[in-house]
């Protein structure tokens, strides 16, 4: 196998002769950030000394540092021993998840949830690092999966309809799931900018994180809106026939729909799955579809994807199809509801270029090459429907660390250190 070489905070803080280490500018200390290969090199290198830290701190481009290492897939079906992982509440019975990071799966890593918002509340996925759920009657949370901070919004102002019944847990939750239409944030949740956008079947909700109440914008008949994302500084939300919308914040909430034209050569048919992402200057939309073959023992799921890239240099802008991603890679979870993040140069990592990372449980993921014709059979689909229950499925995050713009405690920083990487903490 193919070893990949990869810098090495420690390596570099303990270079023969570099006796002022600590003292090193910011401007040096930036250009080597890019060459770190994984989550857990940049979170040394915050965690090496002070002045690092302010030089991670304060790099200039912080979500280009997520793009360049891949994410972490956080398998809450695999409960792992972690005696000496530090708990900030003592009232609560923790659940600790296994971690992998695709850079160097040998490593040990794991989280922290509380068990009793994995039985009762359902995840509608990651945004900036942190994990959003909701349950019945319009309750939601936002949890740091790492470092174990979690804030609550006010209460949901859902009408009755929207409202789910509690019944027995695993029926709940696929009540919940289908109320729930996605949560994302628009900006780090300690950034005084920060939004919590919420979709259900007739509306979309807006929470100013910090604030005592949402606002709501009533959706036209049909556009349930499943997606936001930001791309090329406005956002852009996707409803459920793949329409998709400006979606302007201020001076009030609004929609204004994108017309599109479709490329003759996309499929459509009505067993898909779509997601938005967002590749630097690309706007792709990722549409799976399945199709059960008899060729496969006991019968199987073949995935085919079908990439598309939307060109807004024409009017109306147009859906064309995409063959190759060029030097970027795709990481998507089981749940069709967790938004899909972008990797580039994957091989830098000893990944795999113009291809999609689909989150499983056994392996952990598959990896499918764009441009095949077809996809591996994923023995995970019938899980998704049968097994999964109330557990929440796998899926990729990066730590919320890696969004900070300084106003997290370095207190918290250094807890999550101990608790993701397994430290020593005697250091």
């Amino acid at each position: 196998m193919q070893t990949h070489s990869k810098p090495c905070v420690s390596t570099l803080a303990t270079l023969s002769g570099l006796q002022e280490w600590a003292d090193l500018s910011d401007g040096l200390l930036h250009t080597i950030l890019p060459l770190l290969g994984s989550v857990c090199d940049l979170l040394a290198f915050s965690a090496t000394c002070r002045s690092w830290r302010v030089a991670f701190l304060s790099y200039p481009s912080k979500s280009t540092l997520c793009t360049l290492v891949p994410p972490l897939l956080i398998q809450t079906n695999i409960r792992v021993d972690a005696p000496h992982v530090p708990s900030n509440d003592i009232h609560c019975k923790l659940c600790t998840c296994k971690v992998i990071d695709p850079s160097n799966q040998n490593i040990t890593l794991r989280c922290q949830i509380d068990e009793e918002i994995l039985q009762k509340m359902y995840c509608v996925g990651p945004s900036y690092g942190n994990l959003i759920f909701f349950c019945s009657r319009g309750y939601c949370l936002v949890v740091d999966p790492f470092s174990g901070s979690k804030v609550s919004p006010p209460r949901l102002p859902i009408s009755g309809c929207e409202r789910v019944s509690p019944t027995k847990i695993h029926a709940q939750h696929s009540e919940i799931a289908e109320l729930y239409f996605f949560g994302v944030l628009i900006a780090p949740i300690t950034s005084p900018n920060s939004h919590l956008l919420v979709g259900t079947r007739f509306s979309l909700f807006d929470w100013p994180v910090g604030s005592n109440s949402w606002s709501e914008l009533k959706l036209p008949s049909g556009a349930q809106i499943t997606q936001i994302v930001e791309f090329k500084g406005q956002f852009i939300a996707m409803d459920y026939h793949r329409r998709i919308y400006s979606f302007e914040l201020a001076p009030q909430l609004g929609l204004q729909e994108i017309i599109t034209e479709w490329s003759p050569h996309s499929i459509r048919t009505p067993y898909q799955t779509s997601w938005l992402v967002v590749c630097g200057d690309m706007l792709l939309m990722f549409i799976t579809v399945d199709h059960w073959s008899r060729r496969i023992k006991d019968g199987g799921i073949l995935k085919k994807v079908c990439t598309l890239h939307l060109d807004m240099s024409s009017k109306p802008a147009k859906w064309v199809v995409k063959k190759k991603l060029g030097s970027w890679a795709v990481f998507a979870g089981c749940d069709t509801k967790n938004m899909p993040l972008s990797n580039m140069n994957p091989e830098r990592w000893g990944g795999r270029s113009n291809s999609l990372y689909y989150a499983e449980s056994s392996p952990p993921w598959r990896v499918h090459e764009l441009d095949s014709a077809h996809g591996p059979w994923d023995a995970s689909m019938r899980q998704c429907v049968i097994y999964w229950g109330h557990y929440m499925k796998p899926l990729w995050v990066y730590p919320s660390m890696l969004y900070s713009d300084g106003a997290s405690d370095h207190r918290v920083e250094r807890q999550l250190l101990l608790s993701f990487c397994n430290l020593d903490r005697s250091g």
